[in-house]
């Protein structure tokens, strides 16, 4: 294990994270563009001592690889949130839907494919840094707001310009679930298990009606949508300035 300060002062404002990959190269590029932004670094090379690390350093977010040498890190994802609610971006060389969704129901909140820019995963990360500071200040359930678009979840209100727009209940409890994990990728069957009931998880067949009925509502140009973002093949994305 190695801990690395910080090279200058930047935007991660000294948090931790823990890096988990066995590939040097990644881990430098990484140690190099993380602390070059304020970050301090704690790395792990196997999914044990991942496992370790996070429970001795409470990071402030994990970035994970899912090809290690002993655990994969799906379920590594599935054992930190047995206990920890920490951010987990998932980086890895595997690009198939299939390898998304299983990181991302474990518990993953975000996933980038090798390779990918710095300053892609930076904004990811904040996000995702973002999303946690919320919850943990007890915010997670009042309004969320980005660009012209305010959810309110306690109030079930929903307005667009300072505009009210009229949604049906399940309209809203789709956007709702979504506003929630405002900024994550949420996947098509933890959609449908939130708002259809765990019967329907295999319906995806009422996302697509659905998030056309909302995109029609919300967004300015429902074919080029700001905010309610797809992921293909994984799920959807409430998008965040």
């Amino acid at each position: 294990m190695t801990v690395s300060e910080p090279e200058a002062p930047g935007s991660g404002g000294g948090r931790l994270v823990l890096v988990v990959d066995d590939e040097p190269q990644v881990l430098r590029f990484l140690r190099a563009s993380l602390g070059a932004h304020g970050y301090r670094l704690v790395e792990a090379t196997t999914g044990e001592q991942a496992l370790v690390e996070a429970a001795t350093r409470a990071p402030d977010l994990v970035l994970l690889d899912l090809g290690l040498p002993d655990l994969d890190g799906v379920e590594v994802a599935r054992r930190l949130r047995g206990w920890s609610a920490v951010p987990i971006v998932v980086l890895s060389a595997r690009g198939q839907e299939n390898d998304k969704i299983l990181a991302l129901d474990a518990g993953a909140d975000d996933y980038l494919t090798k390779p990918f820019g710095t300053g892609e995963l930076l904004a990811r990360m904040r996000v995702a840094l973002r999303h946690a500071d919320r919850v943990a200040a007890g915010l997670g359930d009042s309004a969320v707001e980005t660009g012209d678009l305010r959810v309110d979840l306690a109030a079930r209100r929903v307005l667009v310009r300072g505009e009210e727009v009229r949604l049906t209940r399940t309209e809203f409890n789709l956007l709702a679930a979504l506003a929630k994990h405002a900024g994550k990728v949420v996947t098509h069957r933890l959609l449908l298990q939130e708002v259809w009931g765990p019967g329907s998880t295999g319906q995806s067949h009422y996302l697509r009606v659905y998030m056309g009925q909302l995109r029609h509502k919300i967004e300015e140009d429902a074919a080029r949508p700001r905010y309610l973002l797809t992921e293909t093949g994984v799920g959807y994305r409430l998008a965040v300035d």
